[in-house]
């Protein structure tokens, strides 16, 4: 439990027996009215992140430094002055980052001759690019109460909400906002800069070549290609040494070079897919980008659920499962941070790691994590592990039941402790792949013991909300209960962002017994 007296609601207040009571036709009472917030979060084109610009080829990049190079001192400074001018106020530190783009192209070079620091930058900006990051949507938002409660009116608390961001060629990023809910379940939210800065990203120093070939065999990436450059490593290895190594093998496999290197191409791209990013601390949080870093993301990172995981010695740490994507495979990964200024990506293992909507309990149960997941795209299931980051076997624990919900079952974001049970929201898919939003209770002891259900929608796209990118659907990746009530951000038709809030209490009331 996060701490808030909010979820503190007794069970005799809620589930009602299938059986007798049937004024919505289908075995249960009506669902809780939602009181929708009227807060509208819209994707905003203006808000712009540097990235690199690299050409296809290393003879355009060659050609493009010889003819920087052919301009004299005041040409440079001409030019430079006009992109500074253009472009110095929409982003921050924007020379650092010229000079940097320079260094990563500063190998094309011809000469080692010394260059005026004008001309680097200039450079630098040619291989520079800016990416309107959510110029398209900005859904499927996840909420988290922030790290920070210092300085707070009692009854209120401050909270960091994720979105996806979705803008040029539909890659999709993680960004955030913040806000305040004051005693009242009023939703406050903060102003969001102009600025948006990608972190610093950082390899992880070492791999464990166990654990390694253990997921390589899970993607199917086997052959004695791969056995040679794992026999080639230490027991630890970094990201340098097995580019290394496997350039050198294949160098010396110049006949069957075609077959072996996409193998050598997974094999890197998969550790490329553990990292490690941090923000500069005096970055406001709407500032913060988690844009795509690795290989397996390069066409987005999607729906992060985020959660608060209490661990055993009372620590907290947020973790949010998520989906990286590079066009053909889906990837389940996690991130982890302590105070969303350092974030480290890692990959999940094991055979049961699946499909998308993986979502963490916020604490073990019975000694062990415990996870909710959708393999077959259709049923919800229960994952347990003594390891986080490896998963063996699930359990089903709910099929879809009712008419809405027949297409497709799936999670809406981390299970909420309650003293009543485990409430899971819910999305399910119905006629004219119409989603809607649910949620069902697990017995608290045995989170695989469904104990209630709500027979009838909990929200469904209104007038309002159900023109967008994807037509008729309402959708989260995680709510939160705040002086008992249910706070549900969600997306309205992959296109833009709201809140709304009902009382927990009408919610536990309202679900059938099972």
């Amino acid at each position: 439990m996060d701490g808030d007296d909010a979820t503190n609601v007794p069970l005799a207040a809620g589930l009602v027996e299938g059986s007798h009571a049937a004024d919505d036709g289908q075995g249960g009472p009506a669902s809780p009215r939602v009181r929708r917030t009227g807060i509208i979060l819209k994707p905003n084109n203006s808000r712009v992140v540097i990235r690199p610009f690299q050409p296809a080829s290393e003879q355009r990049v060659e050609r493009i430094l010889a003819r920087v190079a052919a301009l004299s001192e005041p040409e440079v400074a001409a030019l430079l002055d006009e992109v500074m001018q253009e472009f110095w106020n929409r982003h921050q530190k924007i020379r650092p980052y010229f000079l940097k783009r320079f260094e990563d192209v500063r190998g094309f070079l011809l000469t080692d001759q010394r260059l005026s620091e004008n001309r680097r930058l200039l450079i630098g900006a040619y291989f520079t690019q800016e990416y309107s990051l959510e110029s398209a949507a900005l859904f499927n938002p996840s909420m988290i109460w922030h790290p920070d409660q210092s300085g707070l009116p009692e009854g209120s608390r401050r909270f960091i909400l994720s979105l996806r961001a979705t803008g040029e060629g539909h890659i999709s990023s993680i960004t955030f906002r913040s806000g305040v809910v004051d005693g009242n379940t009023a939703i406050h939210m903060d102003e969001p800069t102009r600025y948006v800065t990608a972190p610093d990203v950082w390899p992880n120093t070492l791999y464990d070549k166990r654990l390694y070939a253990r997921k390589l065999a899970e993607l199917g990436v086997e052959g004695p290609f791969v056995g040679q450059v794992l026999d080639a490593l230490g027991d630890q290895f970094t990201a340098e040494e097995i580019e290394r190594t496997a350039g050198r093998l294949l160098k010396g496999s110049r006949p069957r070079h075609h077959e072996l290197e996409p193998v050598a191409h997974h094999m890197i791209t998969l550790v490329k897919a553990n990292y490690e990013v941090s923000f500069a601390p005096e970055l406001t949080v709407s500032e913060r980008i988690l844009f795509p870093t690795s290989p397996t993301e390069t066409n987005g990172i999607e729906d992060a659920r985020f959660v608060a995981f209490t661990d055993d010695d009372g620590s907290v740490r947020y973790y949010a499962t998520y989906t990286a994507f590079d066009g053909k495979v889906i990837l389940p990964q996690i991130l982890e941070t302590e105070d969303f200024l350092r974030f480290k990506a890692s990959t999940l293992n094991g055979p049961e790691v699946r499909n998308k909507g993986l979502a963490l309990f916020p604490r073990k149960v019975n000694g062990l994590y415990a996870m909710l997941s959708r393999q077959d795209n259709e049923h919800i299931f229960l994952m347990y592990s003594d390891m986080l980051h490896f998963w063996y076997t699930k359990e089903l624990i709910a099929r879809p039941t009712y008419g809405w919900e027949f297409v497709q079952l799936g999670n809406c974001g981390s299970p909420i402790e309650t003293e009543a049970g485990w409430l899971v929201l819910t999305h399910g898919v119905g006629p004219m792949r119409k989603y809607a939003m649910g949620a069902f209770l697990l017995d608290l002891d045995d989170p695989s013991r469904l104990i209630g259900r709500l027979a009838e929608p909990l929200l469904e796209p209104n007038a309002n909300e159900r023109e967008g990118y994807v037509p008729n659907v309402v959708y989260s990746c995680g709510a939160v209960v705040h002086n008992g009530d249910l706070i549900i951000p969600y997306a309205m038709s992959d296109f833009a962002s709201t809140f709304g809030v009902v009382p927990l209490a009408d919610v536990l009331a309202a679900m059938v017994r099972v």
